[in-house]
């Protein structure tokens, strides 16, 4: 798991901080050294001969004789990749709930088809990684350093060794950038980029995002606060650093802002509030992290919540932090968004 020292923060208190795209608080601390098919017909991206090259985003070219078969990566690429018919063998992150479902990351990954290395954020078994021979790791970044997201810190140099690695990252961009970078991998990968499934997802992607610009647009009074629950503290995300808050708020959407000063104990990212002053930032629409990390907003008990305007005018929907990095997963997110927008009450 990514080291906290530059925000002091506990394991358990970053990982509730959804705003801030869970636990990377901090993440500019930190460094690194170095599903089966899914999509459309029988999923299986087409193979592809000679050489394979990837440049990722931490500058690296992984080079290879041949287009990697044996890929593993986290939950979320895994599902991403998944919509585009690339196969996983393996998986990292949060998979499966207790009950044996499809975690919210996994989106569509057909998860008894693929082998779990860890079913939570950090967790990656090394000897269960060797034993899938794999060809090629792949998972997000979320610092300028290019940390591997929820690759061990604790045996990163391990794994490192074991096979190539490729990061896409998602800090302090726009949504629209990593989306591009996932349909580039997937492409090097095999994926048929021209099957109508993906030319239709992406096409409704861009729909939504005219939707959302034109509700944000014609409510410009809408305030929305991202936030995200635990048992202890509330959080309020900013909307510098998320991929996906950047690109709402280039698209026009009226954002709460916590201070910068504020922010500052997080690296830029989030607030930290007690439940006594969750009122803190008048809100019309509150967009809640949906992650089984954090608390959902019909389990939180704290009255303080209840009484919010936007809470007591059914004004809650939900947000994924870590958004599956394709056109057919983040067009639900705006569309909820702008729906939300469009039908919201002034109320904060």
């Amino acid at each position: 798991m990514p080291n906290a020292r530059a925000t002091h923060l506990t394991r358990r208190g970053i990982l509730a901080a959804g705003g801030a795209l869970g636990l990377g608080a901090a993440l500019t601390a930190c460094g690194d050294d170095d599903a089966k098919s899914g999509g459309s017909n029988d999923g299986t991206a087409a193979a592809k001969s000679g050489p394979w090259s990837f440049k990722d985003d931490r500058g690296k070219t992984v080079e290879l004789d041949k287009v990697p078969a044996n890929l593993v990566a986290f939950t979320g690429v895994a599902a991403a990749l998944w919509d585009y018919g690339v196969q996983v063998k393996g998986v990292f992150g949060p998979t499966t709930t207790k009950d044996g479902k499809p975690d919210v990351q996994a989106g569509d990954l057909d998860v008894d088809k693929v082998t779990v290395l860890g079913n939570e954020w950090g967790k990656l078994n090394v000897e269960k990684y060797a034993a899938l021979a794999p060809e090629l790791l792949v998972t997000t970044t979320f610092d300028t350093a290019g940390t591997l997201w929820s690759v061990p810190e604790e045996s990163k140099d391990k794994i490192v060794k074991l096979a190539p690695s490729v990061a896409i990252s998602v800090f302090d961009r726009q949504l629209t950038q990593p989306l591009q970078r996932m349909w580039e991998l997937a492409e090097s990968l095999g994926a048929d980029m021209k099957a109508k499934k993906v030319t239709d997802a992406k096409a409704a992607f861009e729909k939504a995002a005219a939707r959302l610009r034109a509700a944000a647009k014609a409510k410009p009074e809408i305030r929305v606060l991202a936030g995200s629950a635990s048992a202890e503290l509330f959080y309020v995300s900013g909307t510098n650093l998320s991929v996906d808050l950047e690109y709402f708020k280039a698209l026009g959407v009226n954002f709460v802002e916590p201070s910068e000063e504020a922010k500052k104990a997080t690296g830029g990212w989030f607030e930290s509030l007690s439940w006594e002053n969750v009122d803190k930032y008048p809100a019309d629409v509150i967009i809640m992290d949906d992650r089984a990390s954090t608390i959902q907003p019909a389990d939180i008990t704290e009255g303080t919540w209840k009484q919010l305007p936007a809470v007591k005018a059914g004004q809650v929907i939900a947000r994924s932090p870590e958004p599956i990095l394709s056109y057919d997963k983040c067009t639900p997110l705006l569309d909820n968004l702008a729906e939300a927008i469009e039908n919201a009450k002034k109320v904060g």
